[in-house]
């Protein structure tokens, strides 16, 4: 593990996963990837944590499946004392590292915080975070103090073209086809 190297930390930090548990008595540490690949969280590099307030750049000596996990040997975490300290702390990158996407594809990020009006002009809140259910993904919005049907949070399917009428990344703002009431 290097030193904080305050030029290099990230300048648009994005979550891509979490150091896990330490995992034998050397140092390694299990991990958990937010990518849709879950080794392609390897893919991104370099890695940084926050600790403290102070970025830390970490560097990758090693990594491998072991059963259902994915383990890793950090450079300068030999031991599980030194691993532990490190233990639930996440994994994030520079998101200008991520690559461009193709016209109707987004990233979580970019919706998080977007207003979320119906096509009739009635407002439902901001995207306040994304589930992920199997089938689509899920606008968690919360909704507006005042809002005319005493609702505190929505659950909205993103179905592109059926539910999600538009996405304006640059008003923030999605136009949805969605019951108020709902």
């Amino acid at each position: 593990m290097s030193k904080q190297h305050a030029a290099a930390a990230p300048v648009d930090p994005i979550v891509l996963g979490k150091l896990g548990s330490s995992y034998g008595i050397r140092g390694w540490l299990r991990v958990f990837s937010s990518t849709e690949e879950s080794d392609g969280i390897f893919d991104y590099q370099p890695w940084f944590i926050k600790q403290a307030g102070q970025w830390q750049q970490l560097e990758i000596e090693s990594w491998r499946h072991h059963n259902q996990d994915m383990i890793i040997k950090l450079k300068g975490v030999d031991d599980r004392d030194t691993a532990n300290q490190l233990t639930n702390s996440e994994i994030m990158v520079d998101a200008s590292q991520l690559p461009s996407l193709e016209e109707g594809d987004y990233y979580w990020k970019d919706l998080i915080g977007c207003q979320v009006v119906t096509t009739a002009g009635y407002n439902l809140g901001k995207v306040s975070e994304l589930m992920e259910t199997g089938s689509n993904d899920v606008l968690v919005i919360q909704a507006n103090l005042k809002d005319a049907f005493g609702v505190k949070e929505r659950l909205v399917p993103f179905l592109d073209g059926q539910v999600i009428k538009k996405v304006d990344l640059t008003t923030r703002t999605i136009e949805v086809e969605w019951d108020p009431g709902f």
